[in-house]
């Protein structure tokens, strides 16, 4: 016998022992690790993951549709509103070019009153006093082909008081029909310049709008996706914290009877905290990124509620097409690129209106008029003879006079002009052309950068089956470790402690199961925005229909 053996305290030590192990088969059930008869085999198997489902359904949020969700940002998202004003701001442009081809109705009216001294006799008066009424009318067009018409009807009233003028009022009236063609500098492309780069800018806006509601949908989408994991990956969380609650209140009772030393329950205290601070950290994440969902759709939850909650699950398996006719789809049917072929186009129409500009200006014109003369007629007298003016009429006859094509009149011209040098078109039409060359690069990049994402976001979706069923595999193999641990412990095999670690290995592996599914459905969502709803493969009507 040993000289530090006291059989005494021995056996109160043994009777100590004796006693905490009957309390702790009394204390366990209630801290949820007894074993016993209350615990089926079918409660150990399948209550890991009723546990993640009810915490899910514990956690607060207003119920969210993806599909609700979608409508609302088309309706609210400001890159949506934002393209849409574009949109409208670019057919009004068009409208505005086609109106410069529409023709114009003009009318001006002026009364003149003069009062001029004269020092001819033949002036008919000392002071010479005229008035006049004009009033020209008509109406002139500008043709998309670069000619100019103006027809036009000009009548006028004069009175004097000179005693030699032998119509007083008199009436002039006058028709005239004019028309200016370019040969070269102004016709063709550059006649209607304007006109024509505005259809193409506005098909290219057309295709950025359709851009901007694919990229919302796309938007919303993930950010739909990252809610649910978010909140999945909280509700794991709540669990592993529970767990560790558990944990210290089971150490604390050992170290209570002396079962375990103060370090035991310091380390499951470190445990507590740490998954306190986390679940922490992911009600915020939760939260942040409900806001961004919300700030998307332009709608906060309903008054009581601080976040949405996610009614939809992610498809747990997409369409795996061949990632050649998917870079083809998105090559053929991108927005963003469709935009860039069109303003390219544009651009080309730049060019070929300047080149047309940087050639001399030949202008061909004429005309052709009628005229007419009425008025009341008066005596004129000189010295002793006296002419007699038998004349009476008004501004009817005047016209009466053009309608009946008495006293025409007509003109043909060539009109020749040529800048020295034409540096200033010249080079215009040197900058356009780069300015095309420039743009077809961008255009080749942008094709390339989007046939390396397509090519990222398939492959993505190839190795999410795999990688889905990996993680399916892992949940599966947790619970099972879940169930064989609660038996063991239940057998005395493996402490409680242990027994938390596999619960939240469990929670791990079901949180890296979400997160693979949702990896692979924003995959999919990319993959539709990149292919501009092209992915799954379906007709263009089922598009137009989806964009509608």
């Amino acid at each position: 016998m040993s000289a530090g053996y006291d059989p005494f305290s021995t056996g109160v030590r043994r009777c100590f022992m004796f006693t905490v192990l009957a309390a702790l088969v009394l204390v366990w059930p209630s801290l949820g690790w007894a074993d016993g008869e209350g615990i089926t085999d079918e409660q150990i198997e399948n209550s890991p993951g009723q546990a993640l489902e009810e915490t899910l359904a514990a956690i607060e949020g207003q119920g969210l549709s993806l599909e609700e969700a979608i409508e609302l940002a088309l309706l609210e998202a400001a890159p949506v509103r934002e393209a849409r004003a574009g949109l409208e701001a670019a057919e009004s442009t068009v409208i505005r070019e086609r109106g410069s081809f529409d023709p114009e109705l003009f009318l001006d009216i002026a009364h003149s009153d003069t009062d001029k001294p004269t020092a001819s006799f033949f002036s008919g008066a000392d002071v010479l006093k005229t008035e006049g009424t004009t009033a020209v009318g008509g109406v002139r067009v500008d043709l998309p082909t670069g000619t100019e018409i103006e027809a036009s009807l000009s009548s006028i009233r004069g009175t004097t008081n000179s005693e030699f003028a032998s119509l007083n009022p008199q009436y002039d009236s006058f028709t005239n029909l004019t028309i200016r063609h370019p040969l070269l500098a102004g016709s063709g492309a550059a006649a209607r310049e304007g006109l024509t780069v505005s259809e193409r800018l506005l098909e290219a806006t057309r295709a950025r709008y359709a851009d901007a509601v694919y990229g919302v949908r796309g938007e919303v989408e993930a950010l739909y996706w990252d809610l649910y994991a978010a909140e999945r990956d909280l509700a794991v969380q709540i669990l592993i914290r529970s767990r560790a609650a558990s944990l210290l209140e089971e150490a604390q009772l050992r170290a209570d009877v002396g079962l375990v030393g103060p370090g035991q329950v310091a380390n499951a205290r470190v445990f507590l905290a740490e998954q306190e601070l986390a679940e922490l950290d992911r009600q915020e994440l939760l939260d942040a990124v409900s806001d961004s969902l919300a700030s998307l759709i332009g709608r906060r939850p309903a008054t009581g509620q601080t976040r949405f909650h996610p009614l939809d699950e992610p498809l747990s398996h997409v369409a795996i097409e061949p990632v050649e006719g998917l870079v083809a789809r998105a090559r053929d049917h991108n927005q963003l690129l469709l935009a860039a072929r069109y303003e390219i186009e544009a651009l080309k129409v730049r060019v070929e209106a300047a080149h047309m500009r940087a050639r001399p200006t030949v202008n061909i014109f004429g005309t052709l008029g009628h005229y007419g003369l009425s008025g009341a007629g008066q005596d004129i007298v000189f010295g002793d003879t006296v002419v007699r003016n038998e004349t009476s009429g008004n501004i009817t006859d005047a016209w009466s006079q053009i309608g009946r094509w008495e006293y025409p009149s007509w003109s043909l011209g060539l009109q020749f002009l040529l800048p020295v040098g034409l540096r200033q078109d010249r080079g215009e039409y040197q900058r356009l052309q780069a300015e095309v060359d420039r743009a077809s690069q961008q255009l080749l990049e942008a094709e390339r950068m989007l046939e390396e994402e397509v090519r990222a976001s398939h492959r993505e979706i190839v190795n999410g089956t795999r990688r889905l069923q990996a993680a399916e595999n892992g949940v599966e193999a947790a619970l099972e470790q879940v169930r064989i641990g609660m038996i063991e412990f239940r057998n005395g095999r493996i402490t409680a402690f242990e027994l938390v670690r596999l619960g939240a290995d469990m929670a791990s592996a079901q949180q890296r199961y979400s997160d693979a599914l949702v990896r692979t459905a924003k995959a999919a969502a990319r993959l539709r925005q990149q292919t501009s709803g092209h992915y799954p493969q379906r007709s263009s009507s089922e598009v137009e229909h989806i964009d509608e």
